[in-house]
């Protein structure tokens, strides 16, 4: 048995398809152009990659794009300046702050200076109480690709086991949250769980957020089962040549593949989804600040 591969690529393609016509549709009916703010701090060249792709798919999905950069030895009281400034201009809908941030810069205290109804990151507090008592939220980027992952797959959830590897606060605790939502029983496993890949081979759905090369092998996995593979892992690739690097998930693709359902790729699984997402929820940002009818089939 083979595991259909869920291709990430050409869903989030779907979704940003969706989401330029609801952009075209409040520009015709209200006037409105959805609006992203993104701030960059520093130099990072992955961030910068990342901004760049965010900027350019904004402005295709026909949005407003603003592109704020700031010197790394910024003041974290400017950076704050601008969040405020951000939070008050009206042709601003959702802002994303790039993580990660320069160690003098407190996270924590940045994303919380961010309106909550702005924050399309769904980092904020508020948002994070929200969906964790089942509320009307911002939704974390990747989580909300990955459910729509498998929904699109597996249509209704209930009833299902699901395994999360990973209790981060960007993946792993929201990830679980969208599944207790959809009626799933959920388990979230880490690096203390005991017996990990007996609890893992238990599940139904397996999300692996853990950030470990290939940790997850095909013997971990329950027979039939579909497996999100939310790790972007750099690894040394010899065979390419000297000093080339590869993509690889948390799951062993190979053997994974071998035994799941289903399984998304690394990359072009969960990667593209993200993004989509961002848009998306920047829209649907637009949709609740303006008090009009929330895009279908963009939210959880």
């Amino acid at each position: 048995m083979t595991a259909e591969v869920i291709d990430g690529k050409a869903f989030a393609a779907r979704v940003r398809g969706q989401v330029a016509k609801h952009v075209a549709k409040m520009k015709a009916d209200h006037g409105i152009t959805p609006g992203l703010a993104v701030v960059l701090v520093g130099e990072d060249p992955a961030s910068q990659v990342y901004v760049r792709s965010k900027g350019k798919q904004t402005v295709e999905a026909g949005m407003a794009s603003f592109e704020h950069k700031l010197d790394a030895d910024t003041p974290e009281a400017d950076l704050l300046d601008l969040v405020e400034t951000l939070n008050k201009d009206p042709q601003v809908h959702g802002i994303l702050v790039q993580l990660p941030l320069p160690d003098h810069m407190d996270a924590d205290k940045v994303i919380n200076a961010i309106a909550p109804a702005k924050d399309v990151d769904g980092f904020h507090i508020s948002n994070v109480g929200l969906l964790g008592t089942g509320q009307k939220a911002m939704v974390p980027c990747t989580p909300l690709g990955s459910l729509m992952l498998l929904r699109d797959h597996l249509g209704s959830l209930s009833g299902l086991n699901a395994v999360v590897i990973g209790r981060s606060n960007i993946v792993g605790k929201p990830m679980a949250q969208l599944l207790l939502g959809e009626s799933c029983t959920v388990t979230i496993a880490h690096s203390r769980t005991k017996d990990l890949p007996e609890v893992v081979k238990r599940a139904d759905i397996v999300v692996a957020a853990v950030g470990r090369p290939q940790m997850v092998t095909g013997d971990w996995i329950k027979p039939g089962a579909s497996v999100i593979d939310v790790g972007i892992n750099r690894i040394d690739a010899p065979e390419k040549g000297e000093g080339k690097t590869r993509l690889v998930g948390d799951c062993d693709y190979d053997s994974c593949a071998a035994v799941a359902g289903a399984i998304t790729p690394v990359p072009g699984g969960v990667g593209p989804m993200t993004i989509a997402c961002l848009l998306a929820n920047t829209v649907t940002a637009c949709a609740r600040l303006n008090g009009l009818d929330e895009p279908e089939g963009l939210t959880p």
